[in-house]
């Protein structure tokens, strides 16, 4: 089992910077890939970033790749998504995913075994 809170959400003005954060408890974290999701009001649960359970791999979708990097810490069982040069579209909630079993990232949030309960980013234009 794994437990998932996400934090560091909030309202950035259009060309700005937000760091997600998202701690994970339970002794299968070393073990799961993890992935960034966001959903807009109306929208499809959309991949943004994952990276491999080990680490060396990481993903992005295309509307936000070159602008936010993913990254972990498995000392501290911690997945970080640094967003930059942010845009209205990309307000939505964001979600924390873990796949655990050390299986490979996918696009596909229904593949995943662990959400967290959200973060609210809100870019005003």
């Amino acid at each position: 089992q794994v437990q998932l809170v996400e934090s560091g959400g909030g309202l950035v003005q259009t060309g700005g910077s937000v760091r997600l954060s998202c701690a994970a408890s339970g002794r299968t974290f070393i073990s799961s890939s993890m992935a960034w999701f966001r959903q807009a009001p109306g929208k499809e649960r959309e991949f943004m970033a994952g990276i491999r359970w080990s680490g060396d791999a990481r993903y992005y979708g295309k509307s936000v790749k070159g602008r936010f990097t993913i990254s972990r810490d498995n000392a501290a069982n911690t997945v970080a998504l640094q967003m930059n040069n942010l845009q209205p579209d990309d307000t939505a909630v964001y979600y924390c995913a873990a796949r655990d079993g050390t299986r490979a990232v996918v696009l596909d949030p229904a593949q995943y075994d662990y959400w967290g309960q959200g973060t609210q980013v809100t870019v005003s234009s």
